[in-house]
């Protein structure tokens, strides 16, 4: 048996799988606290995520009825970018920061000056700097609450904290550690001379955990680990890695030609590539993969969050909210939003708000206003894809995952405005199926089984052939122009500049 754990947002998903069978025969899931400060603060606890990780687990394998004594290794993922700051006993010295917190915005500005620029990024570290980086929020802490911060024995982010609760061992994997700011995604280890500027008092051969390949084993499971649970102490707990690594495994994406896009609280847009992406967008970021090669990868911050900021304001639940998005027209008769409620990261906007435009007295209903939260956060996963240059012109088909991906509308309205086809996997916990698989190809090189990763995907990861979804012409003209307003949209209100021609 095999456990997967996804530590996100919202929530601690863990799925059990049964190699043998091919599926899932246990799932458990609990919530955890956002806590929402102004200017953009957002963080959690990282003791909630251990609670919800205890509770999920539990309910996991009391619904499959399941031994423990059966599981032999697990894989964890988490949400990229946060802080976890620990002092030398690994108590966290402050609640960890978290990959939506816009509040160290003017801090990454500084350090992208510093830098040189978007070029010197590009040249030092492989990518440009974004405010939701770990390295803006080290520098935030630095400065906010210095006391805090000359503590720091050891800088993890999610997933690797909950690897160090598992394992008690501090370490992490390429995939997660590109996202960090202080990564150099193109030599493949951490650059010294940039943590240097960030955090000048501390010491990154001290602090920062060492980098393991995806297919070693983070180590095993403490023995009050296994003792809570009944598990085996020789259990190995896989490197894992950050959800949008995870979520690529998850769905198969380990080969050329594929892209994830995941429409969650917030959207990424995700294609594999065997070397670095020289091709893409300065926009993009050029993470490593958990799995050898590299996932360019564009994230947008508001998809469902922005939907479900409208569909609250006006009292609706989730099958509401979809049927007031079918009674309107494709473009919602001349209503569209920018809908940066919680600002934007690409286009790199972190302060920006959300607006609406187009309104009359005409078309100012709910059904309208509702559709163009929806097509607007559509508009900008286009907008994505675009950013990943070749590998995103040339997918053949979309897998989508996520809360979004569950709407027919949503996927149709999605196929309509990429003009591609679109389908879901069987699983839709693709981040912890993804650590599930991760932890099997770990287990096999333990084992020297000689089971390759994309093996065990294509044994595990299967297609939801009912929602296989293709482009309607009509929609695909309409979609089309709606963008190009998208776009003038952007440049008017934000300055970005509209690029080559729509298509």
């Amino acid at each position: 048996m095999l456990v997967g754990i996804d530590c996100g947002t919202q929530s601690t998903k863990v799925v059990i799988v049964d190699p043998a069978l091919g599926h899932i025969i246990g799932q458990g899931q609990r919530s955890h606290e956002l806590h929402e400060g102004a200017n953009g603060r957002r963080e959690q606890a990282p003791a909630d995520w251990i609670a919800a990780l205890e509770g999920a687990l539990d309910d996991a394998l009391a619904a499959g009825q399941i031994d423990p004594q059966r599981i032999q290794a697990i894989g964890v993922s988490g949400q990229q970018h946060g802080m976890v700051a620990l002092d030398a006993e690994g108590v966290p010295l402050y609640p960890a920061k978290l990959w939506c917190d816009t509040e160290t915005s003017e801090h990454n500005a500084a350090l992208i000056e510093a830098l040189g620029g978007e070029r010197g990024c590009l040249d030092a570290l492989g990518l440009v700097l974004q405010t939701g980086y770990t390295a803006s929020k080290v520098a935030w802490l630095r400065e906010q609450h210095p006391e805090r911060y000359q503590q720091i024995a050891t800088l993890l982010l999610p997933h690797d904290y909950l690897n160090f609760w598992l394992t008690g061992e501090r370490v992490t994997e390429r995939g997660d550690a590109s996202g960090t700011g202080y990564f150099d995604t193109r030599r493949q280890q951490w650059h010294q001379e940039v943590f240097h500027l960030i955090a000048p008092e501390l010491d990154a051969r001290r602090v920062l955990p060492r980098i393991i390949e995806s297919h070693e084993p983070a180590g095993r499971v403490r023995s009050e680990i296994a003792a809570r649970f009944g598990l085996r102490e020789d259990v190995i707990v896989s490197s894992g890695g950050g959800d949008n690594m995870m979520s690529a495994i998850g769905t198969g994406n380990i080969a050329p030609g594929r892209v994830t896009l995941s429409m969650g609280t917030s959207g990424t847009v995700c294609a594999w590539s065997t070397d670095y992406p020289d091709g893409c967008d300065s926009q993009v970021a050029s993470f490593s993969s958990s799995d050898g090669g590299w996932l360019p990868l564009v994230c947008t911050m508001n998809v469902t969050s922005a939907t479900t900021r409208v569909r609250e304001m006006f009292g609706l639940d989730v099958t509401a909210f979809s049927a007031q998005v079918a009674r309107s027209p494709r473009g919602a008769q001349g209503v569209q939003v920018l809908p940066f409620f919680n600002g934007e990261r690409v286009p790199m906007l972190p302060r920006a708000e959300a607006s609406f435009h187009g309104l009359d007295s005409r078309n100012t209903t709910p059904a309208n206003l509702c559709r163009a939260t929806m097509e607007g956060a559509s508009y900008g996963l286009r907008y994505a894809l675009e950013c990943l240059g070749p590998l995103g012109a040339n997918a053949r088909q979309i897998r989508v995952v996520g809360g979004g991906a569950k709407s027919p509308l949503w996927r149709q309205m999605l196929s309509d405005m990429l003009n591609i086809e679109v389908v879901c996997p069987q699983v839709s916990e693709a981040a912890a199926l993804g650590a599930a698989i991760q932890a099997a190809w770990c287990l096999g090189h333990q084992q020297g089984s000689g089971a390759t990763l994309n093996s065990i995907c294509e044994r595990l990861v299967t297609l939801d052939l009912a929602t296989r979804t293709l482009p309607d012409a009509a929609g695909v003209a309409d979609y089309r122009s709606g963008y190009e307003r998208y776009r003038t949209l952007l440049r008017d209100v934000h300055g970005i500049p509209m690029g080559g021609a729509v298509d």
